[in-house]
């Protein structure tokens, strides 16, 4: 694992060492992150909520009558945050699986319909939100089925073309107007904020993974996250991308789906695919074509290595409840 975590955190003294002067941003949309000085309380683990498909049948049956007749299936992989269906072969259901995860729903039932059109990849398209009901407590959606398989390595037809596409998505979500976008907070799980509502977590995973990673790198990279400032305007984030929220039609990347984590806040969060999707050569391309600094390469990075380490110290049985947390949140 440690020469992996060299490989894939990219790392390097000369960057994570060098500090840049403040830029001057428009004063009023300048944002210092108040919680550089401190975190979040992400607060106990939600209460989850089991979900099958006879249920969700009742409730297409009671809520959306016109669908009533189409099949409902699971979908495979559906994630942690939502319980995931298809119905029929143009449709897909989610269900937040816990009552914070439901805060998602409204904001992407209201938001996604008004960046959609904005954006060079199509995104889930809300068709109806369902209501809270006696045999199930949170609003729920229906979106429009997006085709495509996830982005494996080993799916991806060309890795700079990938890197090229996925930078072409975010450059054009951040130029998107943030009036009035949601900040970050338990909608998300404090994406788009500071890195240091991660800082407990983090730590705990390090030690967990003593003698199987170099902690010490580990703690280096994390250190310079911490300090690297941002004294930009909010942009729009998309807040988790990963393998499994990038869908490939012909290894070439098609659409970006689950918003849940989406917000308007510092976008470095979503740099973390740098280093768990991009070969080096495409981190190289991928960071040019967005023009990032050494601030914000320093903190994307920090999200990769609290996303990575968090996961893995989670395969292991004495990780403790908040390690846990962070392997289980997208």
């Amino acid at each position: 694992m440690t020469d992996v975590t060299h490989e894939r955190l990219g790392v390097s003294s000369r960057i994570a060492c060098k500090r840049t002067g403040l830029s001057h941003a428009r004063a009023k949309v300048l944002i210092t992150m108040c919680s550089m000085s401190g975190g979040h309380d992400l607060g106990p683990l939600p209460a989850r909520v089991t979900v099958d498909s006879e249920l969700v049948q009742r409730l297409i049956a009671t809520q959306f009558p016109q669908w009533s007749a189409l099949p409902v299936t699971p979908v495979a992989l559906g994630g942690w945050d939502n319980w995931t269906f298809h119905l029929g072969p143009e449709m897909s259901i989610r269900l937040p699986s816990a009552a914070e995860y439901a805060l998602a729903v409204e904001k992407e039932q209201h938001w996604l319909p008004q960046i959609a059109g904005q954006l060079p990849l199509p995104i889930p398209t809300p068709l109806g939100k369902g209501r809270p009901s006696e045999d199930y407590p949170f609003s729920w959606s229906v979106y429009a089925w997006l085709d495509g398989e996830t982005a494996a390595a080993d799916r991806v037809a060309d890795p700079l073309r990938f890197a090229e596409d996925l930078a072409d998505f975010l450059e054009a979500l951040q130029q998107i107007d943030p009036t009035g976008g949601p900040r970050p907070g338990t909608h998300n799980w404090f994406r788009g904020g500071s890195l240091r509502t991660f800082d407990a977590t983090l730590r705990n995973a390090l030690s967990v993974l003593e003698g199987r990673i170099d902690v010490g790198l580990a703690e280096d990279i994390w250190g310079a996250a911490l300090s690297a400032p941002w004294d930009r305007a909010p942009a729009w984030f998309h807040g988790d991308i990963a393998q499994g929220n990038l869908l490939l039609v012909d290894g070439r990347l098609a659409a970006v789906i689950d918003f849940g984590t989406c917000g308007v806040g510092d976008p470095s969060c979503d740099l973390a695919g740098a280093w768990t999707l991009l070969t080096s050569e495409g981190r190289n391309v991928f960071r040019n074509q967005l023009d990032i600094d050494a601030p914000a390469w320093a903190r994307g990075r920090g999200w990769a290595l609290w996303k990575t380490l968090s996961t893995y110290a989670g395969t292991f049985d004495q990780q403790d409840a908040r390690v846990t947390r962070c392997s289980q949140r997208p």
